[in-house]
């Protein structure tokens, strides 16, 4: 994705595993620390992937569900920050005034300009797999584009109350199934139906603020640097749980996953899911011992993104939750999903 100048908005340390936001409204940082929150990097949310060795039906009813609100599907965690901050009055509207309409333009023009606009007409099956994965999660498809690059990729942006598109890189869609590329977009849409990019703006805002209070204000800014990281690891287990409701197969999910930690086209279908949670429980078992737990924590604490096994372990589990359950049993059947 090409780099929006200085209208960057908001960041955090990014790798190939994971999307990143970044908040700027200059060439130089907001503050420099090594969470690396406002360097000037570039504007997306986004997720890598590899093709998946997981199995599935030909065809698969697409459920949709009646009255599906956000908090339905939030990790508790991510519900917790959201509703704090949900009671901080005109919190919300600052957040969204704060991504704004230059930076909105930006972006626009480089996607029409660099990129293919999928529609009815143009890319046809793209644009079924958006609209289906959108009225399963009640949300409005957002537009979205394919862009040439060597580098499996997919990000979403939603910028001043506008409509948000997604992008996604053509190896990616050469690297994934019909299904498995279902989920990606799912997770994607995931970050829109949340509001995530507006909620952790205002975090990252609230953050920068506390920099500014006289003596205790770099401890105060530290404890919610650490809280932000916590809060973006379970938003992805949040919009890793929107592609499960969307593709209702966690081996689907959870083998996106495992290409993300080490996977290859060539070495597809020797891939195994079950091996995959068998080493998550492993990680478990293997930073359980007091030494263990201080190595997992430095390892973990200023990611984005949780470890791809531990995201696996983590939607394996909400699979077979009261919770998960309870949703399926609001949902209705739409269309048959094709796989290709």
């Amino acid at each position: 994705m090409a780099v929006v100048g200085s209208f960057n908005l908001l960041t955090v340390k990014s790798s190939p595993l994971c999307f990143g936001y970044h908040i700027s409204s200059c060439n130089k940082p907001l503050f420099t620390t090594s969470t690396k929150f406002g360097s000037f990097k570039k504007n997306r949310i986004q997720i890598s992937v590899c093709k998946s060795s997981a199995t599935s039906s030909t065809s698969a009813s697409l459920l949709s569900f009646r009255d599906l609100d956000a908090d339905d599907f939030r990790h508790p965690l991510d519900k917790q920050n959201t509703l704090l901050l949900r009671a901080i009055p005109g919190l919300n509207e600052i957040g969204k005034a704060l991504l704004g309409s230059i930076a909105e333009q930006v972006m626009v023009l480089e996607n029409i300009g660099t990129s293919v606009l999928v529609s009815e007409n143009q890319l046809s099956e793209l644009h079924q797999l958006m609209v289906q994965s959108a009225e399963a999660l009640k949300i409005e498809a957002p537009d979205l584009y394919v862009r040439q690059s060597p580098v499996p990729n997919a990000y979403t942006l939603a910028i001043n109350g506008k409509k948000p598109f997604v992008v996604v890189h053509t190896s990616l869609i050469e690297l994934l199934t019909r299904k498995e590329l279902q989920a990606v977009l799912a997770h994607e849409l995931g970050h829109l139906k949340c509001d995530h990019g507006v909620w952790l703006t205002v975090a990252n805002i609230l953050t920068v603020g506390a920099y500014t209070i006289p003596g205790i204000g770099g401890m105060i800014a530290q404890n919610l640097e650490e809280q932000l990281f916590r809060w973006l690891q379970a938003a992805e287990l949040t919009c890793d749980r929107a592609a499960l409701l969307v593709v209702q197969d966690p081996k689907v999910v959870i083998s996106v996953l495992m290409k993300l930690a080490g996977g290859s086209p060539s070495l597809a279908n020797q891939l195994n899911v079950d091996a995959f949670l068998e080493q998550a429980r492993s990680y478990d078992r293997a930073s359980a011992s007091p030494v263990g737990w201080y190595i997992r924590n430095a390892q973990t604490r200023q990611l984005s993104h949780p470890l791809p096994v531990l995201r696996a372990r983590e939607i394996d589990e909400w699979s077979r939750s009261p919770d998960y359950k309870s949703l399926m049993k609001r949902a209705v059947s739409t269309s048959p999903l094709q796989e290709v």
